[in-house]
């Protein structure tokens, strides 16, 4: 059964704001391919849309505990020209450089699996779904480096309660675009296409599970993994997938991108330890991005990468060790 948006609130407003979500998506679209929007769209955006920036997409800040890091936000130039996204190169400027391509309207997402209401939502109904927050995440990446990120969107939470996941329910998966048309780099052989991931039914509804639609006050760039992404803050970011397409849920552990290709490397959970080290590189420490190139002096890595008041329940008796 598909799930309409007139279920989750008044036809009217729904109506209205997506309206409104058509209008941003339709500029921010044309923006990304280097186009102009028609008259009547860039007349309708006029008031909010700002040259040479994609769309604003606002948002109140979280007062959610653990989501207003206070470290200062890394530069949007770096956050957004740094990024590991391999469906569009393997170099970490690949994806600003050819992320371009990517087509994020239409846009999609098949909800599958062991929920009372599967279907399809269009972006507009995920846009709409929750109030927008900013959340200012710390993103600790495996290879041993991190930035401070606002974030916009809203807990997961908000899109999985009203899916109704069964009691069999244990595990929730994220499969992401692969289109070889515009992602350039789908069909090589370092990874087993499409890129899964995936997380535990009560990590996914952790409240600081994000699924985020902007940064920086914007709506995402194509290379930070626009329309739509997971930011689970306390894991390495490789775990939050970008450009999703399918949420599926189940009762066995999902197979992640990852694991398949290196299973002694990366773990289903891969939780941001620095008790753990990868097996070519320590976890020990971090190198945060912008901050005095690569001589600058490194930051000890926090455990859940800072999250551990808020995430630590979650791992009560399990070996950090075994299950990294």
């Amino acid at each position: 059964m598909k799930l309409q948006s007139s279920d989750i609130t008044p036809r009217e407003l729904v109506q209205g704001r997506r309206g409104a979500l058509r209008h941003l998506l339709a500029s921010s679209s044309a923006l990304a391919l280097g186009t102009m929007p028609s008259v009547g769209a860039a007349q309708a955006l006029a008031p909010t849309q700002r040259p040479g920036k994609l769309a604003p997409l606002p948002a109140k800040p979280s007062a959610l505990p653990g989501a207003q890091a206070m470290d200062k936000p890394t530069a949007y130039k770096d956050a957004s020209g740094y990024n590991n996204f391999y469906e569009f190169g393997t170099d970490k400027s690949d994806p600003a450089a050819n992320a371009h391509t990517l087509k994020t309207t239409p846009w999609t997402v098949d909800i599958e699996g062991l929920v009372k209401k599967p279907g399809r939502w269009a972006l507009e109904d995920l846009l709409a779904l929750s109030p927008m927050e900013e959340r200012i995440y710390r993103l600790r990446c495996v290879e041993g480096w991190s930035m401070v990120i606002p974030w916009v969107g809203y807990s997961l939470a908000e899109l999985i309660k009203r899916l109704e996941p069964m009691g069999s329910a244990k595990y929730v998966e994220f499969v992401t675009l692969a289109d070889p048309k515009t992602m350039p780099f789908v069909g090589s052989r370092t990874l087993d296409w499409p890129y899964t991931e995936g997380l535990r039914l009560d990590e996914a509804m952790h409240p600081l599970t994000l699924l985020a639609f902007g940064m920086y006050g914007e709506i995402l760039p194509n290379q930070n993994g626009a329309p739509v992404r997971l930011v689970v803050p306390w894991k390495y970011g490789f775990k939050s997938a970008k450009s999703i397409v399918k949420i599926r849920f189940s009762e066995r552990q999902p197979a992640t991108a990852w694991n398949k290709a290196a299973p002694q490397e990366y773990g289903f959970y891969s939780n941001v330890n620095p008790e753990v080290d990868h097996p070519r590189w320590s976890q020990a420490s971090e190198r945060r991005l912008g901050e005095d190139g690569i001589f600058g002096k490194k930051r000890k890595t926090l455990m859940f990468n800072g999250y551990q008041a808020q995430v630590g329940q979650l791992y009560a008796g399990l070996d950090l060790k075994k299950f990294y």
